[in-house]
């Protein structure tokens, strides 16, 4: 099991923000996690990575119970691609100072890296499609070519669960599908980490992403698989806006009706 949730619940000020959370991933299992602003997503993500601690219930995170593990260990098999880490990376550094910084979970490269981290590092790099980028400042990237380096650099201390936070947001519609095609790509690897995908848009969860877990208000509307999840009467009443989802090339694609 890489995930186990037992009836959590994350309570600040007297208000629930997570609340009664029953949720289970299994080793070979891509969730996506969707859900509009406010509805709990980064709680439960910083959950997920051992940041905050349930006010009640249980969390197991890759077979080890929050309780009784080092999570500062934990967080060391866990990847996190997210828009805000890229405020917090030194621009100034290459591409592949950016991606060698990973094995660390360090902003900015402070160790002299061992060799066999730099080949690492540039085979990552490679197989990203970004081997033209990897002398280049980060600063000098576009927003698509830095999140594919960001997930390079995630991948470099060989995470056993990868967790991308809305890696789409301000990407245009032809970056957009070439980043997805990459984590197509990455997903169906053999050795390929467990993937949770955040997102507001669902024409983003890929073919791969089998499972499908809405999130409102800090409850769970619905979690199973994709096909059965994203459907229109379910859409409708989570968004509680009339909606149409019609599946295009094992897509789901939503519009307002």
């Amino acid at each position: 099991m890489m995930i186990k949730m037992e009836h959590v619940n994350w309570i600040r000020e007297k208000k629930y923000l997570l609340k009664d959370i029953n949720w289970e991933v299994k080793d070979g299992e891509h969730w996506a996690i969707v859900g509009l602003n406010g509805s709990g997503k980064t709680t439960l993500l910083n959950m997920v990575n051992g940041y905050i601690w349930p006010t009640k219930g249980q969390v197991s995170v890759l077979g080890q119970l929050f309780g009784t593990v080092d999570l500062r260990v934990l967080r060391k098999s866990i990847g996190w691609v997210s828009t805000s880490l890229q405020e917090k990376l030194y621009k100034s550094e290459t591409s592949l100072e950016i991606v060698l910084s990973g094995k660390y979970a360090s902003i900015g490269l402070f160790d002299i890296p061992e060799e066999e981290d730099i080949v690492k590092a540039n085979q990552l790099i490679n197989e990203l499609g970004c081997s033209h980028l990897a002398l280049r400042s980060y600063q000098t990237l576009s927003q698509g070519e830095r999140q594919r380096i960001l997930i390079a650099r995630a991948l470099m201390s060989s995470p056993k669960l990868l967790i991308l936070d809305e890696p789409c947001t301000g990407l245009d519609v032809f970056a957009r599908e070439h980043l997805l095609s990459t984590i197509d790509q990455l997903a169906k690897k053999e050795d390929a980490p467990t993937l949770l995908y955040v997102t507001h848009h669902v024409e983003e969860i890929l073919p791969v992403f089998s499972h499908t877990l809405l999130l409102r208000e800090g409850e769970i509307y619905q979690a199973g698989k994709s096909r059965d999840v994203l459907a229109t009467e379910s859409m409708t009443e989570f968004f509680n806006v009339p909606v149409e989802v019609e599946w295009k090339n094992n897509r789901p694609w939503l519009t307002i009706s």
